[in-house]
């Protein structure tokens, strides 16, 4: 069943999207996919058609845009936009990360707040929807520079933030650094030490885990779409694009697992390591881009395998491809290379990498696919976990945290291929399983609480 066809209500109520949200085509891109979703669903369920859940859930609770100024190490002034897209709380308190990236706008910021709604349903935790950011880039910038825009930006986001109001986290360009300045400053504004950012380091309330969730989480989810086809991971070939968090954290599971990694890749190009990356190398990929902030060129160079500039990883063959990276990194054409490479598996580890057109190929070939919403939800999953910690004040294991990840991620698995039996009769189909049963929660919170 294709992923993007419109037709009837859904089409209008789209069209209206549009309409209403001019040039945001991520956030229309991200709203299609979802609709045509589900249709099924909606035809199910008239009541959700009365109370207008559809039309309420694609219009934020509330957006904020803001100036930030600092000053960098120069003495020069410097003024960037801020943002917080407080989507839907209808589940819980709206949750979801900071982007700081100079692509950072409205329709980057919409589309990730409108699938971080769905995607925190599915997790099982109390948790809303919401996403914000910066067209700030900490790329070459100090550690004071960051600091200094991380504490002007938190003096206008602490006004609309809380532990039981929104709670934001880490996400491209925010690690443990930015999250630490932000939340020395939210501290000094509001005299309370609460659980308002996650990803926290673990001196200061963050939980064991946290780094590797969403890399971690991306394998757990694949682990049980390979039993679809009675397929294990061990022995597979994998290619993964990007070599941030989520990419390292993929690479070190997969290898766990008996995997062979072959790519990593950055903005400026792919390594592709026939032979295989191993721990002693992913480990120093980790110090590559964790400490010195280096580029993937140089793994290249040090273990002398092939580096290919301004490429992505999709013409090699491989078994399983993990798109680690950005939104839309994988096209059509890339989608028929990986097909004709013989991949059985595509798992979403950044969020909304494949266009419509690249997953309509997929599961036209019977590839099994894991939508961002669903083998991507680690991270917030255990982002949830922290808060559950903070709250009761108590911390848990390594072990404990990394058990209850795994629960959650076969948990979203189970309820994505539930629902698409239910409405689809074909449990593979995971796209609209995944979009169907985390919308089917929030239309049902949402209708339980009236119109408001």
């Amino acid at each position: 069943m294709a992923t993007i066809e419109l037709k009837g209500k859904v089409q209008g109520m789209y069209n209206q999207v549009v309409e209403k949200n001019p040039g945001q085509v991520e956030f229309h891109q991200a709203v299609k996919e979802v609709l045509a979703s589900i249709d099924p669903a909606l035809k199910a369920h008239p009541e959700f058609e009365k109370a207008k859940i559809v039309e309420r859930l694609v219009e934020p609770e509330r957006v904020i845009m803001f100036r930030v100024p600092w000053v960098d190490d120069n003495g020069e002034v410097q003024i960037n936009k801020g943002y917080r897209i407080q989507f839907n709380s209808a589940i819980g308190p709206y949750k979801g990360g900071l982007r700081l990236h100079p692509t950072v706008n409205l329709s980057i910021l919409k589309f990730l707040g409108f699938e971080q709604i769905l995607k925190n349903a599915l997790t099982t935790l109390p948790m809303g929807g919401g996403k914000g950011g910066s067209d700030f880039d900490p790329k070459r910038k100090s550690d004071n520079e960051v600091m200094k825009f991380c504490h002007s930006f938190m003096n206008e986001l602490y006004r609309y933030i809380g532990a039981d109001t929104d709670v934001p986290a880490g996400d491209i360009g925010v690690g443990g650094r930015e999250i630490g300045y932000l939340f020395g400053q939210y501290k000094k504004l509001t005299n309370k030490f609460e659980s308002v950012l996650t990803g926290k380091g673990i001196e200061y309330g963050g939980s064991l885990v946290r780094p590797e969730a969403t890399g971690y989480g991306l394998l757990y989810f694949v682990r049980e779409m390979l039993k679809l086809k009675k397929e294990v991971i061990k022995g597979k070939v994998v290619a993964i694009s990007g070599s941030g968090n989520v990419s390292q954290y993929a690479a070190q599971k997969t290898i766990q697992k008996g995997g062979k990694v072959i790519t990593l890749s950055d903005s400026n190009g792919t390594i592709y390591d026939a032979e295989g990356i191993n721990e002693k190398k992913l480990s120093y990929v980790l110090e590559l881009k964790n400490v010195k902030r280096g580029r993937i060129k140089e793994y290249a160079e040090k273990f002398g395998c092939e580096y290919y500039p301004n490429e992505k990883p999709w013409k090699f063959k491989c078994d399983i491809a993990l798109p680690c990276a950005t939104q839309n990194e994988i096209n059509k054409d890339d989608a028929k290379k990986l097909i004709n490479n013989g991949v059985i598996a595509v798992g979403e580890g950044a969020n909304m990498p494949s266009t419509a057109e690249a997953i309509d190929l997929f599961l036209a070939n019977n590839v099994l696919f894991g939508p961002a919403k669903a083998a991507n939800a680690g991270g917030v999953a255990t982002s949830g976990l922290e808060m559950c910690q903070n709250h009761i004040g108590l911390s848990w294991t390594f072990e404990e945290v990394d058990a209850k990840l795994d629960g959650i991620m076969v948990s979203i698995f189970n309820q994505s291929t539930t629902a698409a039996e239910k409405y689809v009769k074909d449990k593979t189909n995971l796209v609209i399983g995944a979009n169907i049963a985390g919308f089917m929660k929030v239309g049902n919170a949402m209708l339980a609480q009236g119109i408001v």
